[in-house]
């Protein structure tokens, strides 16, 4: 994401008129009805406060900048530049579709142009990112261009590797069933060796094909 790209996140942001928090707890109310229950029984009397309390960590990604979490980088390396991997980061979102959990594990990997950034920004982009509503495939693509455009590395690449309950727990009933998405910048993209040592590193197997891609 580029800076002028995430600046018009933010206008775009500033201009919804966010609901207040009584109002977000009054539609709760309103879906419990809907699934015929009473919100005012007594089992059920704080259930829209701790919704709401739950979406506000759930979809905590819409207030934060990856950006920003990215701008502190360290050029004192002794001219390290090797591959930079982070594998197996949990991950946790929601579809955009249904508003159901995507529930999985982030690998992500840069080649350093001379500056590297603390492991747990790459980690802290993920988090942003996976915390609003999302579908993969874009979930995918802005981890890894977010790091690209503000880390200008020799190359950047993402898997990731999901269960998604909207498929799972409903619709076709598909149980044990992930979806794998990756996106390859740079040298990840342009060297098959450089892509295979990747691969290696995360330990996936699955992603045979995507080594000759």
């Amino acid at each position: 994401m580029t800076a002028e790209t995430s600046a018009k996140r933010k206008n775009d942001a500033a201009t919804l008129i966010k609901p207040s928090r009584e109002e977000a707890e009054a539609a709760v109310r309103t879906l419990i009805r809907w699934a015929g229950d009473d919100p005012v029984r007594e089992g059920l009397k704080g259930t829209p406060d701790r919704v709401v309390r739950a979406y506000e960590e759930f979809y905590s990604g819409y207030e934060a900048d990856p950006v920003d979490i990215l701008s502190r980088t360290f050029e004192e390396t002794d001219g390290y530049d090797e591959m930079v991997v982070l594998r197996d980061i949990r991950l946790e979102s929601n579809c955009e579709h249904h508003m159901v959990p995507i529930l999985g594990k982030a690998h992500v990997a840069y080649l350093p142009n001379k500056r590297v950034v603390g492991i747990s920004k790459l980690a802290r982009v993920v988090e942003i990112y996976s915390r609003r509503l999302q579908i993969q495939e874009k979930l995918t693509s802005q981890i890894a261009n977010c790091i690209n455009d503000v880390l200008h590395p020799k190359g950047v690449a993402v898997v990731i590797e999901a269960a998604h309950q909207c498929m799972t727990t409903r619709g076709v009933r598909k149980p044990g069933v992930t979806m794998v998405t990756s996106r390859m910048l740079g040298a990840f993209r342009d060297d098959q060796s450089t892509r295979r040592e990747f691969l290696a590193m995360i330990g996936n197997t699955a992603h045979g094909s995507l080594s000759n891609a």
